[in-house]
């Protein structure tokens, strides 16, 4: 496609995404020279001229990209495995970056589940944020683990799960200092760079000794602390939001199931702004001993699912562990702001009736993920195909089984299918579904002014959409980088 002799492009014939959710027919300019998303009517009074070239959108959706915050790998490679290669980790991470365009994915956050120590700051340093030419920006990582409960530990090796019985220090010690933010200052910058400091997102279990302590100091420094892995009530996960958890990992998926006496981490989506908490200082954290020791007689159990996620069929869904916290009133307090939550909207990691509960108690705070893992590929077909460690897997739709056996091994959903999925699950409109993959993740991480959104000076990275959702083309900062045939 040419470019624009001065570098102005008019987007008209469109329906563009509002932040509200709702859709409106207007155009959108952009600078392809920058990649970025203008102001119209501010740059044809600073610049007096207009776009040199118009696109014709034909009445379909101009979206922002999508954002998905939780991948474990995707196109036959795994963010989770290093061979000892970093040139050919470095090949990996630019080929899902490539693929995953086609899905509407113009961002996303590469995640890391429970690793043993010594890989830590040879994996994170490889994942610092990435833009490769013409292909999907990599934001910088997401540690799910190793500071989980072992009741709820999902596919996270057992022996690896720890506790943090220095806090922030603890974090530090495994993740590597030079991995984590000095301030929140690096959330402001502009570009960001390879050598831009990489850290997102880590999961933690806030019940497990070290880690409200350490939630204050990650949230100081810009780093989205998410609760998930946890058996923690609903008490604790309140007190681990006052003190700077900003996000729930794969909703309903590896916690305590919604009980009504104590709700647990679900139970965050329907507090009310005067809910109140103890101070963290009132906070009695399990030790190390009891979070190895209260899942003993699950540890040794087969799962019957290989998906990280999945836990609950031998994991019971056990009342909340519960801890003596002195409750206070909320009068005089700031209110109270519930979380994020991220649900994987594949009808089997979540059931559509719960995902339409989710998203009617706190739709402002809902994210679409795909937590998908290294078989995820729009193009693979049904039928047997090889998995990891001489095991092989059956695809049927977006459900994979171990072969001869009825096990889970997770799905292999994409984003914009979830964002259709949502639709039908929900009945929300198609501009609220898009929302929850785009401006609501971006709003998480922190970063609304520069993806997510079509605000002015946020980068120029879109996707058009057909009215049902179906990805027809996918742009990042101003130049179209896949078309669908």
């Amino acid at each position: 496609m040419s470019s624009s002799p001065n570098g102005l492009v008019c987007f008209t014939n469109c329906l563009l995404p509002r932040e509200d959710g709702s859709l409106v027919e207007k155009d959108l300019w952009i600078d392809e020279r920058r990649g970025v998303i203008l102001d119209a009517q501010k740059t044809f009074y600073l610049r007096r001229e207009r776009p040199e070239k118009t696109i014709d959108l034909g009445g379909n959706i101009l979206s922002p990209g999508y954002i998905d915050i939780q991948i474990n790998g995707g196109f036959g490679f795994d963010f989770s495995v290093y061979e000892g290669n970093d040139q050919a980790y470095r090949d990996g991470l630019k080929l899902v970056a490539e693929r995953i365009i086609e899905t509407g994915v113009t961002a996303f956050v590469p995640t890391i589940i429970t690793q043993e120590k010594p890989l830590y700051p040879k994996l994170l340093r490889l994942l610092r944020p990435w833009s490769p030419p013409a292909a999907a920006h990599l934001l910088g990582w997401h540690a799910e683990g190793p500071f989980l409960h072992l009741a709820k530990r999902g596919a996270h090796p057992p022996p690896l799960i720890a506790s943090a019985p220095g806090g922030f220090n603890s974090f530090e010690s495994t993740y590597g200092s030079e991995n984590m933010a000095e301030t929140e200052d690096w959330l402001m910058a502009g570009d960001i760079g390879q050598d831009t400091v990489g850290v997102r997102i880590i999961t933690g279990a806030p019940e497990v000794e070290g880690v409200m302590e350490a939630i204050s100091k990650a949230s100081k420094r810009g780093i989205c602390f998410n609760i998930g892995h946890s058996i923690c009530s609903t008490d604790v996960a309140t007190a681990a939001v006052r003190n700077g958890a900003r996000c729930i990992t794969h909703l309903f998926n590896a916690m305590p199931q919604l009980h009504h006496r104590d709700p647990s981490i679900i139970g965050l989506l329907g507090a009310s702004p005067y809910t109140s908490s103890a101070p963290a200082s009132d906070f009695a954290p399990l030790p190390s001993s009891h979070t190895k020791s209260v899942s003993s007689s699950w540890t040794t159990q087969k799962t019957p699912y290989a998906s990280e996620a999945f836990d609950e069929i031998h994991t019971p869904p056990e009342t909340p562990v519960k801890r003596n916290i002195k409750y206070s009133s909320s009068l005089g307090q700031s209110p109270f702001e519930r979380p994020f939550y991220e649900i994987i909207v594949d009808g089997i990691h979540s059931h559509p009736n719960s995902v339409r509960l989710a998203y009617s108690a706190h739709p402002d705070g809902c994210i679409l993920i795909t937590d998908a893992m290294r078989i995820l590929d729009p193009h693979l077909q049904d039928g047997i195909h090889a998995w990891r460690d001489g095991r092989r897997f059956v695809k049927e739709g977006d459900k994979l089984y171990l072969e001869g056996t009825t096990t889970l091994a997770g799905s292999v959903v994409t984003l914009d299918k979830c964002v259709r999925n949502f639709v039908q699950f929900t009945g929300c409109s198609l501009g609220e579904a898009i929302k929850c993959a785009t401006l609501n993740p971006a709003k998480c991480l922190g970063i609304e002014n520069k993806k997510g959104s079509l605000r002015a000076g946020a980068d120029a990275d879109l996707v058009v959409l057909d009215r049902r959702g179906k990805v027809l083309s996918t742009w990042v900062k101003g130049k179209k980088i896949w078309e669908s045939n």
